[in-house]
């Protein structure tokens, strides 16, 4: 477990998240957090911007993710990471 709060994320490793789920950045927003911090989405319109977002306020970031060797889910709702499970 990774606790992104207290130690967020590197830029490296979200790039590596992203390409194991295989998502764009704004998958990775969750909707509920963002808005609470009184940020417009319209400021981050390319993937670069999300980026640096997520890695500067980790709290928007929809969790958990389930990584299982190379693939990973975003586990909302929880039966999604029966995805990555053999």
């Amino acid at each position: 477990m990774i606790e992104y709060i207290n130690k967020p994320l590197s830029e490296a490793t979200l790039r590596h998240l992203l390409g194991l789920l295989g998502c764009e950045p704004a998958a990775m927003l969750h909707p509920g957090s963002f808005g609470k911090l009184d940020l417009a989405l319209e400021d981050y319109n390319s993937p670069d911007a999300l980026i640096g977002l997520l890695c500067e306020h980790p709290e928007v970031m929809n969790r958990p993710i389930c990584v299982r060797g190379a693939r990973a889910v975003i586990a909302r709702p929880a039966e999604k990471v029966r995805e990555i499970l053999d």
